[in-house]
């Protein structure tokens, strides 16, 4: 049994569709939705052999901005709730879900390259979730 749907939000286009397709199956279910976006961490940078890692304030400011900016996108769904981490989106998403959660991502293209490369979150997070996932498919009839 489902007890809460868990949808991957990047802000997207394809991740509003998600969004809304996650949260008329919480309504179907009668489950709570969880909002969850995933803020990558930015790589150390090397200047003159030197790591420079980034002002602890500007991290959380950018985090604040995802925490405010997903308020937004949830608002209008009632008793929604919004999740804000740090990490490789796939393993986040993949992490807070449970074998009872619904979890709910987009589809979002890529070339060939660049699936080939850096394969998508969709599909690592099909290929590792705990739980059932519905993919929704960008540009298709919602």
């Amino acid at each position: 049994m489902i007890d809460r749907v868990i949808v991957g939000v990047d802000f997207s286009d394809a991740s509003k569709a998600a969004l809304e397709k996650a949260a008329a199956w919480a309504v179907r279910l009668g489950v709570p939705l969880v909002a969850v976006h995933v803020l990558q961490p930015p790589a150390p940078m090397l200047p003159e052999a030197q790591i420079a890692l980034p002002d602890p304030a500007w991290l959380q400011s950018m985090e604040e901005h995802a925490r405010d900016h997903l308020g937004q996108w949830i608002a209008p769904i009632p008793g929604a709730t919004a999740e804000v981490m740090w990490g490789s989106p796939a393993e986040e998403l993949v992490a807070y879900a449970d074998p009872r959660a619904l979890l709910v991502v987009a589809q979002v293209g890529h070339s060939r390259i660049e699936r080939l490369l850096f394969g998508s979150t969709a599909a690592r997070v099909v290929k590792h979730a705990p739980c059932d996932v519905l993919v929704v498919r960008e540009g298709k009839e919602r």
